[in-house]
């Protein structure tokens, strides 16, 4: 069992160090981003992002699930029917989110409360499922990982820029940096709070705003240059 278990893990740790793996996670964070570009995790963007906390809350959760859940569809796949592969992928993942969602209630209640459903809904992401089926299904474990990884992370990081725009701007304050840092980016002496940003419609401009620049900096592909 041994031997086929490192025989295994072989070629997968072979292809993450020759830099597929770098490559895999860079797809996942920034090239083909789960909110940029795929528009995937949307809902949750929209609804979680008033405060920065929520924010980073959110995207742990999602990358904790994400990474987890495609390591095990990953281990799992060569024993998993096919039949009743997403039945399997379900599971996996409401697995996860239940361990991440009771640990939260356990060491940080009054986030649990704020963030309500959202966190058990990660058992619908489209992000979560849809790497569990495209790639880990696909692929060895530990570049699967490394996907669930890079696609958590990149919304993670769309989430929390999101988040802190909107929490700033909205209320002339972060929170989270006034517990932790003495107040240190409280602009409200001098700034006058935009309340929008901290309702729905403030979402979809900071999301719109935040796609905008994404595609400015990233460039169009390559196929979009070449002329017909």
């Amino acid at each position: 069992m041994s031997n086929q278990t490192g025989a295994a893990c072989g070629p997968c740790a072979g292809a993450v160090l020759q830099g597929k793996g770098k490559q895999t996670l860079k797809e996942g964070a920034w090239t083909d981003n789960p909110i940029c570009v795929q528009v995937l995790g949307v809902c949750s963007a929209l609804a979680v992002t008033n405060r920065l906390e929520n924010s980073l809350v959110m995207g742990a959760a999602l990358i904790f699930v994400t990474t987890m859940s495609n390591l095990l569809v990953s281990l799992l796949r060569q024993a998993t029917p096919r039949r009743i592969r997403m039945i399997v992928e379900v599971a996996i993942i409401a697995t996860f989110v239940i361990i991440f969602d009771q640990v939260l209630k356990a060491f940080y209640y009054p986030m649990s409360k704020q963030l309500g459903p959202y966190v058990g809904l990660i058992i619908t992401n489209c992000i979560v499922m849809g790497r569990a089926e495209a790639f880990a299904m696909q692929n060895p474990p530990l570049l699967s990982m490394v996907d669930g990884l890079g696609n958590g992370l990149g919304y993670a990081c769309v989430l929390g820029i999101i988040g802190f725009f909107r929490e700033w701007l909205g209320t002339g304050k972060i929170l989270l940096f006034e517990k932790g840092f003495g107040g240190g980016m409280d602009v409200s002496s001098w700034y006058t709070s935009n309340q929008v940003m901290i309702l729905a419609p403030g979402a979809f401009f900071a999301l719109g705003f935040l796609i905008a620049v994404y595609n400015a900096v990233k460039g169009p592909e390559p196929e979009e240059n070449k002329k017909p």
